[in-house]
């Protein structure tokens, strides 16, 4: 999940400027980390402590009022309300990808996705685009080829990833929508060469770029192996030591799998 927050801290500066290059700075002045890191970090907490997604939810908002959420979560968690608002945002897609390093059966990672998604986006699409991005993650962290990821994702879910990403970029805009992000982050990273290559391509689409890079960057991270020593070194100098220490622990608990091994999706073992 690494390569989610630091997806999230490298799109930070882009976000609304229309971003239509790969050539930028990774981390200069200003960047940050947004709600897409507090919730990603929220459902690991899940995760790791078997907490409630609502409690936690509410009590991450608290530690971090000002990180930038959409106006229905905001309202959702300031209120203290528990009850779902049937969002099809993005939002349950950046925030899941713990999920997918967390269980080794394909079944559990769907029911999970599904699980932290509905708390709050209880839409249809909501739950897919959450299941889909869990779902790669799952898929690339055990090794399978990018072509088994494509191909799954649209067989699974009904996402068109046949696109390429230099002709969907020109006329690609703005989309808050989990049918709008997740296939375009996941164009990104079909068609990258390694992580960093990944979050550039998907901060280049010029959308909501923070969430664009969270996605496709959890992903990149699962199918190439890690983050690069560079670009984890400045992730995590932008995360303060709550959010730090959660993610290390669930490092600790979930270390990344081995890449690229070609491993079966129905020969998962148990954790």
């Amino acid at each position: 999940m690494l390569g989610a927050i630091a997806g999230d801290v490298i799109g930070s500066v882009h976000e609304h400027l229309g971003t239509k290059s790969m050539d930028f700075e990774l981390f200069p002045p200003g960047c940050r980390f947004t709600d897409d890191t507090v919730l990603t970090v929220a459902v690991a907490d899940c995760l790791l402590n078997g907490s409630s997604y609502i409690d936690v939810f509410h009590e991450y908002f608290m530690a971090y009022p000002n990180a930038g959420y959409g106006y229905k979560f905001f309202r959702w968690a300031r209120s203290g309300d528990r009850r779902p608002y049937n969002s099809w945002g993005n939002g349950a897609a950046m925030r899941v990808s713990a999920v997918g390093h967390a269980f080794d059966r394909l079944e559990d990672v769907l029911a999970h996705a599904a699980s932290s998604a509905d708390v709050t986006h209880n839409h249809p699409e909501g739950i897919k685009g959450a299941q889909a991005t869990a779902v790669a993650v799952f898929l690339a962290r055990q090794g399978e080829s990018k072509r088994y990821i494509k191909d799954s994702i649209e067989r699974m879910f009904g996402y068109d990833l046949s696109q390429v990403l230099e002709v969907l970029r020109p006329d690609y805009q703005f989309d808050v929508s989990c049918q709008g992000t997740v296939p375009p982050a996941l164009i990104a990273f079909l068609g990258s060469s390694d992580f960093e290559d990944t979050v550039r391509k998907a901060i280049s689409l010029g959308g909501d770029a923070d969430t664009l890079a969270c996605i496709a960057g959890a992903v990149a991270e699962a199918h190439y192996g890690g983050v690069p020593a560079h670009i984890e070194s400045g992730t995590l100098a932008v995360l303060d030591d709550r959010l730090r220490t959660v993610l290390q622990r669930f490092r600790q608990r979930y270390p990344m799998g081995q890449a690229n091994t070609g491993l079966e999706a129905s020969r998962h073992r148990p954790r």
